[in-house]
């Protein structure tokens, strides 16, 4: 995998931190050391939606199984970075379900923190990532999931460029694609 995809992701808001082995150990084991760890706040309702300790897990075996080559292609921080002597925060966190398959396809998923909800942050994280995949030649296509009762998320991924395309995996779910917006390739 190139390089870039292990260096921090950084929007106008957001500073994406790739989750490392050490970082999923120490959120699974010992929750309360993270903050200081990431230098960051970490807010009450940590994690947030589907990132949960069954995400982690699998985050931390595809980690161990995939070695230097798997940094950057499941979790990310969401840190909302300091600005004005404010400390940064946890607001989120997303990532990729694997590296690109043999067709050129990824899948993303992200969550945010209740608190920290309506507020851009699940968009400009979105955007980033998709930005992110599409930097590798591997990737040709992006793909995300959200329950069809989740407009919220809905929202987020067609203000991100996604459209929807079908079923998802499971019932209830939709699959969208990503079909471009004029910031990114």
């Amino acid at each position: 995998m190139p390089a870039t995809h292990t260096a921090d992701i950084h929007t106008a808001r957001l500073r994406l931190l790739p989750t490392t082995i050490d970082h999923l150990h120490l959120e699974l084991d010992h929750p309360e050391k993270l903050g200081a760890t990431l230098g960051v706040q970490v807010p009450e309702g940590w994690p947030p939606g589907l990132y949960d300790q069954d995400a982690m897990r699998f985050f931390l075996a595809k980690g161990i199984e995939g070695g230097d080559d798997a940094l950057g292609w499941y979790g990310w921080y969401a840190i909302h970075q300091d600005v004005e002597g404010s400390q940064s925060r946890l607001v989120g966190s997303g990532g990729y379900f694997g590296p690109p398959s043999p067709d050129g396809d990824v899948e993303i998923g992200y969550s945010v923190v209740e608190k920290e909800r309506r507020k851009g942050y699940a968009t400009e994280m979105v955007i980033a990532l998709v930005a992110r995949a599409l930097e590798s030649s591997s990737v040709k296509r992006v793909f995300a999931e959200a329950h069809q009762t989740n407009e919220a998320s809905i929202q987020v991924l067609e203000r991100a460029g996604f459209v929807r395309i079908g079923p998802g995996r499971e019932e209830g779910y939709w699959r969208f694609c990503f079909q471009g917006i004029d910031s990114l390739r």
